[in-house]
């Protein structure tokens, strides 16, 4: 079976409503691809789509972008904003941006030296299946750190990755994890811990659940690690686990 082909991105530090509409608007092209493909009717096409031609026909494009975001707390659709610990006055006193999103999943921190990482995916491409697409991001997070000396693991019914998730009192997560999905095409995706200012996190209720830590790789290790050798690990990871080409 041929691999699939993934357009790689990494877009550096950037807003995270800039990179939200980036998100829908590569979401949005695939939708209309779809759209095309299902009626036969030609369209014009953008961002690196594929012109329908007697030799080529119109396919969807799949995307992987990689970024960081200034400090800003993010609400999934079924969060509740109670998991906020601070005022909307206290939040624009600390210079942190919040934003209700369209995700899964409920309230978290992005920031600096955080890798967020938001695969748009055509999943009729790989497999119908959502939650086998979030064991397979699970993955990628549990194989990257492995290569650091971490055992990551998945907590039941909680969706992310977890160091010790079976031991009570030191449960604590190192990739939180929230995904949309429209028509079999993904957006948003996940956020590591890797050299993060995990002082944030005392001002939310992670993800909701109460009386659990929040990690990252440097803290696990007690040193700061290479941000971009961490990246180049999830790239690789990456395409090993959705067997996927990275072109870009």
């Amino acid at each position: 079976m041929d691999k699939q082909e993934v357009i790689f991105k990494d877009l550096g530090i950037i807003e995270y409503k800039t990179a939200w509409d980036y998100q829908e608007e590569l979401l949005q092209a695939n939708v209309k691809i779809k759209s095309a493909i299902r009626s036969g009717q030609p369209i014009a096409v953008t961002h690196d789509s594929p012109l329908t031609t007697d030799d080529q026909p119109l396919t969807t494009i799949n995307h992987f972008l990689l970024c960081e975001h200034p400090s800003v707390y993010t609400l999934g659709k079924s969060g509740n904003f109670d998991n906020v610990l601070m005022s909307e006055a206290e939040l624009e006193q600390n210079n942190i941006q919040f934003f209700n999103t369209n995700r899964g999943g409920d309230i978290t921190f992005h920031g600096l030296q955080q890798i967020v990482g938001y695969p748009i995916l055509d999943l009729e491409n790989f497999y119908t299946d959502i939650g086998k697409y979030l064991r397979n991001l699970e993955e990628v997070i549990i194989l990257s750190i492995a290569e650091y000396g971490i055992k990551g693991e998945r907590s039941s019914g909680e969706t992310g990755v977890w160091i010790e998730p079976g031991i009570k009192g030191r449960e604590r997560k190192i990739c939180a994890i929230g995904v949309r999905c429209s028509r079999w095409i993904t957006m948003h995706g996940f956020a590591l811990n890797v050299n993060t200012d995990l002082s944030y996190f005392n001002n939310i209720i992670p993800c909701g659940i109460q009386n659990k830590q929040v990690t990252s790789i440097e803290k696990e290790l007690g040193a700061k690690v290479e941000y971009t050798e961490a990246k180049e690990k999830i790239k690789r990871n990456f395409e090993n686990v959705f067997e996927a080409k990275l072109a870009g």
